[in-house]
């Protein structure tokens, strides 16, 4: 049974089953610094990346949106403005206090009618079948412990014609431009976790969480097996983070 087997957290092989606390244990570390520390880390770009990918959803006013990994409500903020009175997202997360300083924030914005919330295991929906018509999920795939599974619920969940929308840190393309990267990401920025967040260890797993994720080409084949008839992605910044799509069929 797959329960029975390890799994990676970070570089790490840990038992399958023990991940998810120690993912919860990450987020519940960094919860309170995650805006800043984005913003740190990525030098504003991750807001750039953000609304692109809530464009590329193609979110249409009367739409009914689940929003995965939601954490801090980045992207369920951006999806709750392209809806009309009919419209509303849920914005997930399988960590409370994610979720409530993404709720807290909203509220500040006084965005309280168009985002519900819903603490949730992306593999385990608590949603019927057909639910929804965008699955959404920013920088959350990684830390999800069975991703096929997670996959799978999300096409379960999806009516028919609708889409699932993956954005997610990826291969980069460029020798030169990994380089940089892993200089970056293994030396530089656990020491800004340190420093802004007090806690260098977390940051250290989250670059090593990245490095372990699927490669585009991968993801896409994850996909289909998860029953998407149709599948693709998009590169941002030579791969650095990538958007993928799953089509499921009428």
């Amino acid at each position: 049974m797959k329960d029975s087997k390890d799994t990676h957290f970070g570089f790490k092989q840990v038992p399958w089953e023990e991940k998810k606390n120690l993912v919860a244990r990450v987020f519940d570390s960094v919860a309170d610094r995650y805006d800043i520390m984005n913003d740190l880390m990525s030098f504003g770009i991750h807001r750039m990346w953000k609304r692109f990918f809530a464009e590329f959803a193609h979110i249409q006013p009367q739409m009914q949106i689940l929003d995965l990994a939601a954490g801090t409500a980045d992207i369920s903020y951006l999806i709750s403005k392209r809806l009309g009175p009919e419209g509303f997202v849920v914005a997930s997360d399988i960590n409370g206090n994610m979720l409530s300083n993404g709720r807290d924030k909203m509220i500040n914005r006084g965005v309280v009618d168009k985002i519900k919330y819903c603490i949730a295991n992306a593999e385990v929906l608590p949603f019927p079948d057909n639910s929804f018509d965008r699955v959404t999920i920013a920088f959350g795939l990684r830390n999800v412990t069975d991703k096929d599974k997670a996959l799978k619920e999300m096409h379960r969940v999806l009516k028919p014609q609708g889409q699932a929308l993956i954005l997610e840190f990826s291969n980069v393309k460029s020798e030169m431009m990994q380089k940089a990267y892993d200089l970056y990401s293994f030396h530089i920025l656990p020491k800004i976790g340190q420093i802004v967040a007090q806690d260098g260890e977390s940051y250290q797993y989250l670059a090593e969480s990245i490095r372990k994720h699927p490669d585009q080409e991968t993801l896409k084949d994850m996909l289909l097996d998860a029953g998407f008839y149709h599948a693709d992605y998009t590169n941002m910044l030579n791969g650095v983070v990538a958007i993928h799509r799953g089509f499921k069929k009428a």
